[in-house]
């Protein structure tokens, strides 16, 4: 095992955590908190989970994210130039691109949120996490090279 493998190992475990918070709160808490809880209980408690979870996104996700993101990338030789090369380069730059407008739309969430704009923080929601798949999903066609 190489410096680079656990890079690789913490970009990777990051996103899947990442990510995988976004479907655990769509898929397990958000449906458990409406079945279970009146309407101002559940605001309450959703929005407990949704603080706590920017906070561990803010502090933890992203710069790890960006911290080996951009090691990979630096390791891998890529330049601004290489991201409009066929394959490897457009992939990157679709998949940078696409993980940009899910900051922004998890941004804008946070916002609606705590505005009190739940159609607008519901959109922003599925934005954000249909969005992180398929930021997964190009992660998964780099060329491994």
């Amino acid at each position: 095992m190489t410096w680079w493998s656990v890079v690789r190992f913490l970009h990777v475990l990051s996103a899947a955590l990442w990510v995988g918070g976004q479907l655990t709160v769509s898929l397990v808490v958000l449906p458990l908190a409406r079945r279970l809880l009146d309407e101002h209980r559940r605001a309450e408690v959703l929005r407990a989970v949704g603080r706590r979870f920017g906070i561990v996104t803010a502090a933890v996700f992203l710069p790890v994210q960006l911290a080996t993101g951009v090691a990979l990338a630096w390791r891998k030789g890529v330049t601004w130039a290489s991201l409009a090369d066929p394959g490897y380069g457009r992939i990157l730059a679709a998949k940078l691109l696409l993980f940009c407008a899910v900051m922004a739309a998890a941004g804008l969430h946070g916002w609606a949120s705590g505005a009190a704009r739940p159609s607008l923080a519901r959109a922003m929601a599925v934005t954000a996490l249909v969005g992180s798949l398929g930021v997964v999903l190009l992660a998964t066609a780099l060329p491994a090279t």
